[in-house]
């Protein structure tokens, strides 16, 4: 007779998420990942697989929940550059808000620990970065088409451009206490938008 889980295995995905989030994957044991979780080692293994399995999971997980927002905000009727604007400002808050900023964000971090000699976290990276690539090529597009952009700028290397600042305003921003360096730069790219 099979057993019923007697965990919540979403919760469980959420917990280990905020884990591997602020400590990264190699500061995380799976005897850490035990104890936050709350639910048996094999528990672990039978529900998500292997540590590296799992964090990708948790990895899956989060872009999902920033993808949404970010599709809603950059894909609303109207104006598209005020769009474009205010999702550029919100990452460089966002990167500069004391709470968030020390934990920066969980794909670029992965970037920074995993992506370089970790395949499977390198396309889960390359994924997300598309998927934001394409919701700014696409918001400038449309900005160009109802004259808020000029006909000359090219949305792909724009798009291009904010994404490697956006997340480099996530990298610096984890690691500067001044919260000007970023919202700084931020302007100063937006500026190319004018």
């Amino acid at each position: 007779m099979a057993r019923t889980k007697e965990f919540d295995p979403d919760a469980a995905l959420q917990s280990a998420l905020e884990m591997f989030w602020r400590r990264g994957y190699e500061a995380t044991s799976m005897s850490d990942l035990v104890e936050h979780l709350g639910i048996g080692r094999a528990s672990i293994y039978a529900t998500f697989g292997n540590k590296h399995e799992l964090y990708l999971k948790a990895l899956e997980r989060y872009q999902q929940g920033c993808d949404g927002p970010l599709l809603r905000e950059l894909s609303q009727p109207g104006p598209a550059l005020p769009a474009v604007r205010s999702v550029v400002r919100r990452f460089a808050a966002e990167a500069a808000a004391e709470e968030r900023r020390l934990r920066g964000c969980f794909v670029t971090n992965t970037a920074a620990e995993l992506a370089p000699h970790d395949p499977a976290a390198a396309r889960r990276v390359e994924l997300g970065w598309d998927q934001m690539e394409t919701l700014l090529r696409s918001a400038l597009v449309r900005a160009q088409a109802q004259g808020e952009l000029a006909a000359d700028r090219d949305p792909l290397t724009l798009s291009r451009m904010l994404l490697v600042l956006m997340q480099g305003l996530r990298v610096v921003g984890k690691a500067s206490a001044d919260p000007a360096r970023v919202r700084d730069a931020a302007e100063q790219a937006l500026a190319l938008l004018d």
